[in-house]
């Protein structure tokens, strides 16, 4: 049994990638990890070239992605919110399975999944939305949802101090300069977060070890 993680943020290693990593960690089984950041993967361009034997035909960097998806048993996928969504990166992953839906096949079914979303505001969460509709879509039961804080672009966009309409002012207020205490935690500093992604993995490396 073995699990792919995938965070889809543009960022390595950000906050969605060490939620991720500390969910397959936690799963106590073997994984294999993946970061969307640099990755080009386009979205489905409706050509149906998958239609007859369910395989995506265009030259990017998605097949490798979709073979992985293939061989594994259970993925947890992680993304930021974006303009209130799933940010475009995590979308396209998503909108490329569509080639695994085909001529009464669905190449996902039954596969676990797990949620993680990363938000800022920490309000409504559209972005475990997105994903549970794309997961449910393609027949993946969800086993767990874990979620934690991320921070938006104006803390290191070089002007969020004074930018009126920005997130930082927002927060706090014109600043002078952007200081440390100012900035979102990270996930190691995120104790209710790190709990969330704990039992999201020991759920999962349960199930799969009772499958076995």
């Amino acid at each position: 049994m073995t699990i792919l993680g995938i965070s889809a943020s543009g960022r390595p290693e950000g906050v969605t990638a060490a939620a991720v990593r500390a969910v397959l960690e936690a799963s106590g089984e073997p994984y294999d990890y993946v970061s969307l950041a640099g990755k080009t993967i386009v979205g489905c361009q409706g050509c149906t070239g998958c239609a007859s034997d369910n395989r995506c035909v265009l030259d990017d960097d998605w097949p490798a992605l979709g073979d992985a998806l293939l061989a594994a048993d259970a993925l947890v996928f992680g993304a930021p919110n974006y303009f209130y969504g799933l940010n475009a990166l995590g979308h396209a992953f998503w909108e490329r399975t569509f080639c695994f839906r085909h001529r009464e096949v669905f190449s996902l079914a039954g596969k676990l999944g797990v949620i993680v979303s990363v938000d800022y505001r920490g309000q409504d969460d559209p972005v475990a939305d997105h994903i549970r509709r794309m997961m449910t879509s393609n027949l993946m039961p969800i086993v767990a949802v874990a979620r934690a804080r991320g921070h938006s672009q104006c803390y290191t966009c070089g002007y969020g101090a004074d930018c009126a309409v920005g997130g930082v002012v927002g927060r706090h207020g014109f600043l002078d300069d952007i200081a440390p205490e100012h900035l979102p935690p990270h996930f190691a500093e995120q104790r209710e977060a790190q709990l969330e992604a704990y039992k999201a993995g020991k759920t999962l490396g349960s199930i799969l070890r009772a499958r076995r």
